[in-house]
């Protein structure tokens, strides 16, 4: 089969998988909203976009948004969503950095929201970079801010460590993977038992954790399409292909730390920090000791700081996971100063 008819293949089974959103009840209320596997009814806040490539011999669409400035200042800042979020949810700070003169790119992982989300795939943060460096390599850009939210923060770190000579900044807001969770610990799952654990997603469990996690306890309306978005697509027609990927995802993470390598770094690095974060993945499965000491941010900010040569440190002690959604105005000032003093 050539790639062209895979291609069309694959067009035409989203198109199916489109029309039967509108077939599948709602698992809550009539309500909710009901999301394809590629996040199909969901609207971005800018076109979306997407670069078609080949990896590990299969065809791929990694979406993204390619937001220029009114005045360009010659630079270029590339956002990198975490696990539970999107290139949707830079939408403030896309807008920010646009405003200050910056290109933005946006970047929807493969596995992600509204990219690829193959059968089979080795997931790797390295293969995650190298896709993320062909689509910029496609853009003509050779030299770029990289901005890393949680997860997003691992898969900056390690696309700074293979191509040291296209990052111009590193900028790491509440990055996980700040301690290896296996060594401290937390036992391992198979991608299969992921795969049930995933099965078991709705809303009110990710609005759950996120209160906690994400917001230190508080809850605004804003917060909900967030929420929203990610549990429409364990709301549809193909649940069972979104649970296997954040399977194959976590595995990824929880088995890959690149803490390791944080004296490597050789870019200039800023670490945007939410002191009341506590993110640990797996802690649920831990005894209450163990529990205790992970996701220990105030003490992790520090040590990463020192661990990164020349590495800028901002604490926010009241700020949680997602300090750009939860006090943006604040993060952003904070960003802009940063990336002026690195520059």
């Amino acid at each position: 089969m050539n790639s062209c008819t895979h291609y069309a293949q694959r067009c035409l089974s989203a198109c199916l998988i489109t029309a039967l959103l509108w077939l599948v009840p709602a698992s809550a209320t009539d309500t909710d909203p009901i999301y394809g596997p590629e996040l199909e009814g969901f609207t971005y806040p800018e076109p979306v976009q997407r670069f078609a490539f080949t990896s590990q011999r299969q065809s791929m669409q990694m979406a993204y948004m390619d937001v220029q400035a009114p005045k360009p200042n010659g630079r270029t800042a590339v956002l990198l969503h975490g696990k539970n979020f999107c290139a949707a949810t830079w939408d403030g700070t896309l807008r920010f950095l646009q405003q200050q003169g910056y290109r933005v790119i946006a970047v929807d992982q493969i596995g992600f929201c509204k990219s690829t989300k193959p059968a089979s795939y080795q997931y790797t943060f390295q293969q995650l970079a190298a896709n993320t460096k062909a689509l910029l390599t496609s853009l003509g850009i050779e030299r770029a801010t990289l901005i890393g939210h949680s997860t997003g923060g691992m898969l900056a770190t390690r696309y700074a460590l293979m191509y040291p000579d296209s990052v111009e900044q590193l900028v790491m807001i509440n990055p996980i993977g700040l301690e290896d969770w296996k060594a401290e610990g937390v036992p391992s799952l198979t991608v299969d038992q992921w795969y049930q654990r995933e099965l078991q997603v709705t809303a009110e469990r990710i609005r759950n954790y996120e209160r906690v996690t994400y917001y230190v306890n508080e809850w605004r309306p804003d917060y909900e399409p967030w929420v929203q978005m990610l549990a429409g697509m364990f709301r549809g027609p193909a649940k069972e292909v979104v649970a296997w990927q954040s399977a194959l995802l976590y595995d990824m993470i929880v088995t890959q730390p690149v803490l390791y390598e944080f004296g490597q770094i050789k870019v200039p690095t800023l670490l945007l920090i939410g002191e009341k974060d506590n993110t640990a993945i797996g802690k649920d499965l831990v005894s209450a000791e163990i529990k205790a000491r992970l996701g220990n941010y105030p003490l992790l900010a520090r040590r990463a700081a020192q661990a990164i040569p020349g590495a800028r440190l901002v604490l926010f002690p009241e700020l949680g996971h997602a300090p750009q959604m939860q006090e943006p105005a604040r993060l952003h000032k904070a960003l802009l100063d940063g990336l002026n003093a690195l520059h």
